[in-house]
């Protein structure tokens, strides 16, 4: 192991919320963390989520007398596609305790429940105000700003507009990461965790979205600019194996801008909006599916119908 390696750092790749929660977790327990992200600012597609944070077996459901249960949201769970259930038990056995940290270690406020598509309760936490993904994930990031200045830097960094460009390997071990800023190539060392999202953006003729699937390479896509598959191809690069790539969701509903109608990136139109009773019409006018249904079920309906689609609003 080279010794440039200090051990009590680690290297977060992505600012969105998997990446401070990283970050948090890692200064809980007492460690250094470094924050790279390519873009101007931190966010990601967590700042978007308009809909809420799932979670089962939460303080806000018990004391709301909702009656659910990590059984039964594992059964949602694997009805609505999930092929690794040992993976699926980690996300659901986690989720409630990880709703319960975002209030206990920010004070978040996600008194809200709802129940959303897909779900047979109520377990889709937000607070009172109106994006509840901007909010949850700009108090993390916060955080991390915070006890930076604190710290003068020595505990925790974001850096932004900074392009991972490599993992750095030694004797078969990942112990850093190269990225480019201002036109500097520098390193970073230390262990690395890969938070960089996914590959929905990216439309060009290499892309990973072109390689699993390009029946969707017509589509629009509600990611943001950023979601070009760099971490997945850097740690394909080293020997890193991956799975399911295929499986990218397509959402049944976004906001289309009458001046730019064909736009290829469009705005969500969240599932939120449905939840609370937004109704699905096709090309006449008609209710063709169940709106509170998955969201690949809702989008199967719509393959089999008479476009252009509408949501409706009271």
């Amino acid at each position: 192991m080279t010794a440039a390696f200090p051990t009590n750092q680690a290297i977060v790749i992505g600012g969105g919320l998997a990446g401070m929660t990283s970050a948090n977790t890692i200064l809980e327990f007492g460690g250094r963390v470094v924050v790279l992200d390519k873009s101007s600012f931190c966010g990601g597609n967590s700042s978007k989520a308009t809909s809420g944070i799932n979670g089962s077996e939460t303080r806000t459901q018990k004391a709301k007398g909702i009656k659910d249960s990590n059984d039964l949201f594992l059964s949602d769970t694997l009805s609505g596609g999930a092929k690794k259930p040992e993976i699926a038990k980690v996300l659901v056995w986690e989720s409630g305790p990880a709703v319960d940290w975002l209030m206990d270690k920010f004070n978040l406020d996600l008194s809200l429940v709802a129940r959303l598509g897909g779900h047979s309760a109520e377990r889709t936490h937000r607070g009172k105000e109106r994006f509840p993904g901007m909010t949850i994930t700009y108090a993390l990031i916060q955080m991390v700003e915070k006890i930076q200045e604190n710290s003068g830097g020595t505990l925790s960094r974001i850096v932004t507009k900074a392009r991972a460009t490599q993992l750095i390997v030694e004797k078969k071990t990942v112990i850093g990461v190269e990225y480019v800023k201002g036109g500097q190539t520098l390193r970073e060392f230390g262990p690395v965790i890969m938070c960089s999202g996914g590959f929905g953006a990216d439309f060009t003729s290499d892309s990973l979205l072109s390689k699993y699937r390009p029946d969707l390479m017509h589509l629009p896509t509600s990611n943001g600019e950023h979601c070009t598959g760099d971490g997945i191809k850097m740690g394909e690069e080293v020997g890193a194996n991956s799975l399911d790539l295929e499986w990218v969701q397509v959402h049944p509903t976004g906001l289309v801008k009458v001046d730019d109608p064909d736009a290829k990136v469009k705005f969500l139109a969240a599932e939120a909006l449905r939840g609370v009773g937004g109704l699905l019409l096709d090309a006449e006018g008609n209710r063709f599916a169940n709106e509170l249904g998955r969201r690949d079920y809702v989008t199967g309906e719509m393959w089999k119908n008479k476009a252009p689609f509408r949501l409706c609003l009271n």
